[in-house]
């Protein structure tokens, strides 16, 4: 048994009787959806025509939602739905960067990821799914796949379908027939001109906590203002001379005009600060490290300094993953109710044990325990490594997100520790006196930096296959992130720390080189996180 759903793209009239049931059904909140119809227009004037497509989860096979989830509240059920339980969800996010169809959003009555889950409690009733039912034209069909004698299963037989980013590899059980790219694509239309439906750019969480207050209020709302993100506004009244974006209505270019909100920055500052700070919780490790495997005399006081620096960091790693969850009150559900696909739960893991060893060195360390020193250094610098790029192949599983599939992300946040790891000592060893320091930090400073601009020119060079990878390429070289990175990732994070080690030998010039680069990294991770999030997944 394999549940699915076809939407007969030649019947539906685009009523949002689906959206109106699927609300009513599971009291759905103001502002989101888990049905809804997209509509978009094609031709030139005065020969148009518009096309309606139901959207909602895919219910895939190979599900990147339920992969990515820390604590198993989405899950796959027998018969093919994918469910969800809100009583699990910790509201980190994941979901929604993982799923390449925007099917979830965070209710915001109780701050948790919410879709479509095909009414299962009408299924195992023996009921069709309110949407089906409630649709004046039979343009939902859903029932069982693999029984021959379903209408959904002839359908798919007989007729040309089509799905959903195939190339995904998520095996939608989503189906359309009669479909057009224009439609089912978000990448083949822009945004037209600024209107109360096709630009609510506040988001989705934002945009229904508004909603429910102005239900209870009689004040005046400027509808127009309120729906329409100012850069979208201003770009608009400059028209097509300045904005690649603006469409004008007769140009004849598909162009949507009733669509989902746009759910914005999911994973904001407090990720990207995050991953800052879980650098130099690694890298503060990793530094002392390598100088006690070269062989320098690395006393009790700097180990204290290198246990203290990423425990530290460590907590405020910690604290800024907790902020970052909309349900913070059940964090602890990663370490105590895990599953294990999940690379959150596995990151989880490696900072607790990580910090443990790291404790445990320092407390030796500072009470002259009689330990095998080597054996736990070597065991605590590969935790040390696991915490600099585990969130690489989280980022990888937010499949969603094209750009953070890049195969040489790992690199980038492994270098990263290392510069920051770097950068750090270097502060430390000038407060400290630690001269003989010097000559490895520099070292190993301008060896990781090299590395750094040669795996950013990877990152944004390499062919990339999609056109959304491409996008955020764009964005970051010649869009709004142009300056911030070509003036302090580039410029002020990478090229002037080099020249400077080159040629600088006072002390200022070095403490000037490690606040630039840490600096650098700040920057380049807010870009590396945010600038994917802006391209469109419905």
């Amino acid at each position: 048994m394999k549940y699915g759903f076809i939407i007969d793209n030649r019947k539906c009239i685009g009523c949002h009787a689906c959206t109106t049931a699927c609300k009513s059904e599971h009291d759905v909140a103001v502002g989101v959806n888990r049905t809804y119809v997209k509509q978009v227009e094609k031709g030139e004037f005065p020969n148009t025509r518009r096309i309606f497509s139901v959207m909602r989860c895919n219910h895939c096979t190979d599900a990147p939602c339920v992969e990515i989830c820390p604590v198993e509240a989405l899950y796959t059920r027998e018969d093919g739905i994918v469910d969800f339980d809100n009583n699990r969800c910790i509201g980190c996010k994941s979901c929604m960067q993982a799923c390449p169809y925007d099917a979830l959003y965070i209710d915001p009555d109780n701050n948790t990821a919410a879709k479509c889950n095909y009414c299962a409690h009408r299924v195992d009733v023996g009921r069709e799914p309110a949407c089906v039912t409630v649709c004046p034209e039979h343009a939902i069909i859903a029932g069982d796949m693999h029984n021959p004698t379903t209408e959904i299963s002839q359908l798919l037989a007989r007729q040309h379908v089509k799905v959903r980013k195939p190339e995904k590899g998520t095996n939608p059980n989503l189906f359309y027939i009669d479909a057009d790219e224009a439609s089912l694509n978000p990448e083949a239309t822009d945004k037209s001109g600024p209107s109360l439906w096709n630009s609510q750019a506040r988001g989705v969480g934002h945009f229904a906590k508004a909603a429910e207050k102005m239900m209870h209020t009689n004040d005046d709302v400027d509808l127009l203002q309120m729906t329409i993100d100012n850069e979208i506004q201003a770009a608009y009244q400059k028209k097509e001379t300045e904005n690649p974006n603006y469409i004008d209505v007769l140009s004849g270019k598909a162009r949507r005009v009733y669509d989902t909100p746009d759910k914005g920055i999911l994973w904001g500052w407090e990720v990207s600060t995050y991953v800052f700070t879980k650098a130099i919780a690694a890298g503060a490790f990793l530094i002392p490290f390598l100088a006690i495997m070269l062989g320098y005399d690395v006393s009790n006081t700097a180990k204290l300094w290198s246990a203290g620096i990423s425990l530290v960091f460590l907590g405020l790693t910690g604290l800024f993953l907790v902020m970052d969850l909309d349900r913070p009150d059940r964090f602890l559900n990663v370490l105590l109710r895990p599953q294990w696909n999940s690379w959150l739960v596995k990151g989880g893991y490696i900072l607790t044990i990580f910090g443990l060893l790291v404790t445990i060195w320092g407390v030796s360390t500072l009470f002259g325990w009689n330990i095998p020193e080597q054996s736990l250094l070597w065991v605590t610098a590969v935790f040390a490594i696991l915490l600099a790029v585990y969130t690489a192949f989280l980022f990888a599983q937010a499949k969603g997100r094209d750009f953070w599939q890049s195969p040489t992300l790992p690199l980038h946040m492994l270098v990263h520790s290392v510069m920051a790891g770097a950068a750090v000592f270097i502060l430390v060893g000038f407060v400290l006196g630690y001269e003989y320091w010097m000559d490895i930090l520099k070292i190993t400073l301008t060896i990781a930096l090299v590395v750094n601009v040669f795996t950013l020119i990877t990152e944004l060079t390499v062919t990339h296959p999609t056109t959304a990878a491409k996008k955020v390429v764009k964005m970051i070289t010649k869009g709004r992130y142009k300056n911030l990175f070509w003036f302090v990732t580039v410029l002020i994070g990478n090229i002037i720390p080099i020249a400077l080690l080159f040629y600088g030998n006072s002390e200022i010039t070095i403490i000037i080189t490690a606040v630039l680069v840490l600096i650098g990294i700040v920057f380049t991770e807010k870009i590396w996180v945010e600038a994917p999030q802006r391209v469109p997944l419905a």
